[in-house]
């Protein structure tokens, strides 16, 4: 029995449409970012967090409607490198997904996505991935909310981590999924103000076998200021590796 719902649930997952692109996905990163997954598989439309709500600011709004704008023109134009896909974003999508019921008993059925677990808009993290057609680079766009404190004003170093844990483990998940977080590093350069919108940058490296080498900065939205950089490597891991735990 749980052999085959597991089937369903990952032959469901494993070649979705996104804009003209077939993003090939076998599964979600199950350790950070739940992604690439459309309303039309779930049980019923669950929430697209990436999507724009009352406490995004200016500049995230400007940001958002700058990457948007740039996937939209380039649709129909073939397969261009430059162009950029939103990446929409769920806070459970194990349990609207094929065979979810069954998998979230499994496993923990109240379990939500650490990034997206709360209700207040704006409090904590709000953000909203793009990657690029060939799939070298993804961008991040992250407004971080009064909760997400650390020095006083400042946004804590464990959110900026989990951060760019999320963007460079949503990257290398387009290439290969699941994955897992082998190693980050990180450098801390500037501090990032509570409400500031920034930019975390994530290029893939180099691939070898299952590993995935990611570099990651994040930086002001002018360029103006390097807040954090970072290095990742991921590596892929097999659908029963992962549910043996």
């Amino acid at each position: 029995m749980a052999r085959s719902a597991i089937g369903r649930l990952f032959a469901g997952l494993r070649c979705l449409p996104v804009g003209n692109t077939q993003l090939q996905i076998q599964c979600s990163r199950w350790s950070s970012e739940r992604t690439g997954v459309e309303a039309s598989m779930f049980s019923h439309k669950p929430r697209d967090f990436s999507l724009p709500n009352p406490s995004w600011g200016e500049e995230m709004m400007r940001l958002y409607k700058h990457y948007n704008l740039q996937s939209e023109e380039a649709a129909g134009q073939g397969e261009d490198g430059e162009r950029w896909t939103r990446l929409p974003s769920y806070n459970r999508s194990l349990k609207y997904a094929t065979g979810g019921v069954y998998l979230s008993k499994m496993i923990q059925s109240k379990a939500r996505l650490f990034t997206r677990n709360i209700r207040d808009p704006g409090a904590a993290f709000e953000y909203v991935l793009f990657f690029r057609n060939d799939k070298q680079r993804c961008l991040c766009i992250f407004q971080a909310g009064h909760l997400l404190e650390g020095p006083p004003g400042h946004v804590h170093g464990g959110a900026i981590a989990t951060m760019i844990d999320t963007v460079t483990g949503t990257h290398a998940s387009l290439l290969s999924a699941p994955v897992m977080t082998a190693n980050l590093n990180i450098n801390y350069r500037s501090p990032i103000p509570l409400g500031s919108t920034v930019l975390i940058e994530s290029t893939l490296d180099k691939e070898e076998g299952k590993k995935k080498f990611i570099s990651c900065k994040v930086s002001s939205t002018d360029g103006s200021k390097l807040h954090t950089e970072a290095t990742a490597l991921f590596v892929s891991i097999s659908v029963s590796h992962l549910l043996r735990g």
